[in-house]
């Protein structure tokens, strides 16, 4: 165990920096990151060579810290880049090589509003030494037990107790030094989900777009593909390359993806842009807790917005297979986020995701209008956690589902939506009607009609149309003001 006559190996420690201007101050925070992952990296080395270090070693992550002092009134017709009242705000940093453009805009919008500078210095939070490392691909932290002596003696290991989701839930109010949240996660929040992205996605983080489409089956996967290769063959799309499972990124039409024979648990895959803004597709799968796990990680990334495209039960016996249901509310019996966000919450519509969703559909199909209502019901989606509900009593879910007035039954949108609330992004979602369960229906092969199969196709480019519409809104339209509280974060 550590005593308190251990000596501690640090890095050097850099004075406190004022900054202006956006551009030097995350070229400060790079420098700071670098320095203190390249010192835990280098002892971390000698470590598995030479054995236990002469001390403990510990390097510390940066952090922005902004002091208002004055009620002055600010440019609010962003919801974010700015603070409600004056006092301390503070974020640790991870990975600002990652979020350059990121911390360039959100520092750029508080220099402008608040007129008083940013300072960057390092932090008292310390970085563990698993996601320093981490993007080290030379580099593998042994399990317990396999050096001579226990890492955590040595070494920062993650610490669950202080990462936590409580600044987005709204139950942190200060941190212990008494300064305010600048942003919604920090470091240690961070890196936690960029190392479990890498592991259930099996790509990169710096991989994904900031328009995410989620779905549960693999055949959107194909369709993705396809459309990916369309996109690089033509040079007006915008779009600049493909990545796969694995990490497999081709920058043509014809490029080679090899068959992965250990897929990962959410397979995932990205139409890129060189600014980000492309779109990434994620295969969540089945289940509110593959879409709770996925949603939880994707949000540090600060995504613009993410869209439910998937399959449900259609509950009208007015509905045909392949119809689409677009949410515009919610039922939740999904359970897994009831401890973070009570059920009494209610998930707004975002009526800029609505209306680029109804536009997509038009689109794509060439119907416009009233004609829409041949092939599109909108309203209430309900989301529950057994699959075979109709194999129990249905009375009770029966009972609800007409209470609520719901179209649609599935495992995930809800969830998905209700994160995106709890996180801060703007979500939507447009299913396609695969089984009718109360009118005999029931999800079976050999069922599918043209109709189906020709509405399922179309389904994924409906999801990507309406990525590029919202992609063309100003941010300002995006994150609406349905999404931030009373008291906010600056940072989006």
């Amino acid at each position: 165990m550590q005593d308190d006559a251990t000596p501690f190996l640090l890095p050097d420690h850099p004075p406190t920096e004022s900054y202006t201007e956006a551009a030097p101050a995350v070229a400060r925070l790079e420098q700071l990151y670098a320095e203190a992952t390249d010192f835990l990296t280098g002892w971390f080395n000698r470590a598995l060579i030479s054995g236990r270090p002469p001390g403990r070693v510990r390097a510390f992550y940066p952090e922005i810290r902004l002091t208002v002092t004055s009620f002055d009134k600010v440019d609010t017709r962003l919801s974010f880049g700015h603070v409600s009242h004056p006092g301390v705000y503070s974020t640790t940093v991870t990975r600002p090589d990652l979020f350059r453009q990121y911390l360039t805009q959100q520092i750029n919008l508080l220099l402008e509003n608040h007129g008083v500078p940013v300072t960057i210095a390092v932090s008292s939070t310390p970085i563990p030494v698993h996601f320093a490392v981490a993007g080290n691909p030379d580099v593998v932290i042994p399990q317990e037990g396999a050096l001579d002596f226990p890492l955590r003696d040595v070494f920062d290991v993650p610490d669950l107790a202080t990462t936590n989701d409580d600044i987005v839930n709204g139950t942190l109010a200060r941190f212990h030094d008494g300064s305010m949240p600048l942003a919604p996660f920090t470091a240690q929040r961070v890196d936690y989900s960029l190392a479990r992205l890498s592991h259930y996605t099996a790509t990169a983080a710096e991989h994904f777009q900031n328009y995410v489409l989620f779905t549960n089956y693999q055949f959107y996967v194909d369709e993705f593909e396809t459309y990916a290769r369309a996109m690089l063959a033509d040079d007006r799309s915008g779009y600049t390359a493909f990545v796969a499972t694995g990490n497999q990124e081709i920058t043509t039409h014809d490029g080679v993806i090899q068959v992965v024979t250990k897929m990962p648990q959410m397979p995932t895959y990205h139409l890129k842009r060189p600014d980000g803004q492309g779109i990434t597709l994620v295969n969540i799968g089945v289940g509110p807790s593959n879409a709770k796990t996925a949603t939880d990680h994707i949000a540090v990334l600060r995504p613009h917005a993410w869209l439910m495209v998937g399959h449900c039960a259609g509950l009208r016996n007015t509905q045909a297979l392949g119809d689409f249901v677009l949410a515009h509310a919610y039922l939740r019996e999904d359970h897994v986020l009831d401890d973070d966000l009570p059920v009494w919450v209610p998930i707004p519509a975002l009526a800029e995701i609505q209306i680029a969703l109804e536009r997509a559909v038009a689109d794509v199909t060439q119907l416009e209008g009233y004609e829409l209502k041949r092939i599109m019901r909108t309203g209430t989606v309900a989301t529950i956690d057994n699959r075979n509900w109709e194999l129990r009593d249905q009375s009770g879910p029966v009972r609800r589902l007409s209470q609520s007035r719901a179209v649609g039954l599935d495992m995930e949108s809800a969830t998905i939506a209700a994160n995106g609330f709890r996180f801060r992004v703007p979500y939507g979602t447009l299913l396609c009607v695969s089984d009718k369960p109360l009118h005999g229906e029931l999800k079976l092969p050999g069922m599918a009609s043209d109709f189906y199969r020709t509405q399922v196709s179309r389904h994924l480019l409906i999801g990507v149309r309406a990525m590029e519409l919202l992609r063309e809104m100003p941010l300002a339209r995006i994150h609406s003001r349905k999404l931030r509280s009373f008291d906010e974060t600056a940072f989006l």
